[in-house]
C-alpha cells in the first residue's frame, strides 16, 4: 500500500512539474499599419517564455507562406512572475526590427498584453493578442 501510495504522489508530482504554462498556445498579434499580423507559437523554453513567428498574414487575412521571418524568435527570456505576469524578456519587433524589453500579462484565458519598451522604459509600445488556440 505504501509504494502505491509513493508512486502515485510522485506521478502527481511529475504531472504539476511538466504542467504547460498557461500562456502556452498559439497567438495572433494585432494588426500592424498594413492590416498584415502574424500567429506567434509560445512555449516555455527552459525556465523561460519564448514565442516563435508560426505564420503571416496580409491585410486580407491571406496566408503569406513567403514571409522572411517565419521560424524567427520573437520573444525570448520572459520569466514566469505568476498570477499571469511575464517580465525581463526580451521581444523583436519585425516591422521597426527593433529589439525591446519586455513583458506580458495574460489578461484572460484568450487575451495577452505584450508591452515593449526603451530608453528605461520611457518610450513604450504594445499590443493585445488573442488565442488562436
Amino acid at each position: 500500500m505504501k509504494k502505491l501510495l509513493l508512486a502515485a504522489g510522485l506521478a502527481g508530482l511529475a504531472t504539476s512539474a511538466f504542467a504547460a504554462d498557461p500562456v502556452d498556445g498559439l497567438w495572433k498579434t494585432q494588426p500592424g499599419d498594413t492590416g498584415g499580423y502574424l500567429h506567434v507559437s509560445i512555449a516555455e523554453c527552459g525556465s523561460a517564455i519564448c514565442g516563435t513567428i508560426d505564420s503571416a498574414f496580409d491585410g486580407e487575412g491571406n496566408q503569406q507562406l513567403e514571409y522572411e521571418n517565419l521560424g524567427k524568435q520573437i520573444i525570448w527570456d520572459m520569466v514566469p512572475e505568476g498570477g499571469g505576469q511575464y517580465d525581463s524578456g526580451k521581444i523583436w519587433a519585425p516591422d521597426r526590427d527593433k529589439t525591446y524589453n519586455s513583458k506580458m500579462t495574460l489578461n484572460s484565458q484568450n487575451e495577452l498584453t505584450v508591452k515593449g519598451c526603451v530608453a528605461g522604459g520611457l518610450i513604450c509600445r504594445g499590443q493585445t493578442w488573442t488565442r488562436v488556440q
